[in-house]
């Protein structure tokens, strides 16, 4: 977690803070400031990932205030929205992690809450005063990939209905030079496996790129990729904004050459390399 406070004159510094957690399991934090009285405000960028961060958070906001007698205003940066995927209660018993992160993020009372490519539409609606960067936005930092979609080198390639919209996007905002195919997914209800994948488009000789919001252990893509391949495409590649990557890049090995993603969930410098992949962190 990194805070930054903001004086009148648009200066920002960076606060600094201890913490550490008790043998309890409870969470500390102690910030080291004179004093926060003519700071106008107050800026905390962190990437909620674990449990343990969320209750740091929640401990920090409560020293601030204090620090500042509740005058300033607080904003928060999480470029990763956790808990984004359980937008919707699917089994009767379950809850609805949206609901319940953004009710947590809520009763902190944030002037100003920023998040990056929501998976949805869901958590910006349930968030109060967010602000959702796009993914076109942050795709656009990325000056390899742009000039590439802007000279029509890729084939955008959504890997199913749920991204379609965001594909569509992003071939609009380079004037629909890219062309765009779709591709569909048929799953295991029971399981949840995917048992099918489907190109609906002609890949044969083309460069495509794959684009979607979240990447985790990646088995959409794989598959995906191994039907790309199969169909004639040369070379295939992936831009994702949250690049999880819960099995490493190793699993896409000889089907996926670039991937492009940002440091939304993790720092630049705690990505893996993999020789057989060109990996680009779009730092923001």
């Amino acid at each position: 977690m990194k805070v930054f406070s903001h004086d009148s004159a648009g200066n920002k510094s960076l606060i600094n803070y201890d913490n550490f957690t008790f043998s309890g399991g409870e969470e500390h934090i102690r910030f080291h400031s004179p004093s926060l009285l003519e700071v106008v405000k107050i800026e905390i960028f962190e990437r909620l990932t674990d449990s343990s961060k969320i209750i740091r958070l929640m401990m920090a906001v409560d020293a601030l205030k204090r620090l500042t007698s509740e005058n300033t205003p607080i904003e928060l940066v999480i470029p990763y929205f956790p808990y984004a995927r359980q937008d919707r209660v699917c089994v009767e018993g379950e809850a609805s992690g949206a609901v319940v992160m953004a009710n947590f993020i809520n009763r902190l009372n944030f002037s100003k809450v920023t998040i990056w490519d929501a998976h949805s539409d869901v958590s910006p609606a349930l968030i109060h005063r967010v602000i959702n960067i796009e993914q076109i936005a942050l795709l656009k930092q990325c000056e390899e990939l742009s000039s590439r979609l802007t000279n029509g080198e890729l084939t955008l390639i959504s890997p199913d209905a749920g991204a379609s919209k965001k594909t569509l996007k992003i071939s609009e905002q380079f004037n629909g030079v890219p062309e765009v195919i779709q591709a569909h997914k048929v799953r295991n209800l029971k399981t949840g496996e995917i048992i099918k994948t489907e190109v609906l488009g002609n890949v044969e000789g083309k460069n495509v790129l794959i684009a979607d919001d979240i990447c985790d252990g990646g088995r959409t893509f794989i598959e995906l990729a191994k039907v790309l391949k199969n169909e004639g495409a040369l070379e295939v590649s992936l831009f994702i904004t949250h690049g999880i990557f819960s099995k490493g890049l190793d699993v896409f090995t000889g089907l996926i050459e670039h991937i492009y993603t940002t440091d939304s969930f993790k720092a630049a410098n705690e990505f893996k390399n993999n020789t057989n992949i060109n990996l680009q962190i779009i730092e923001m």
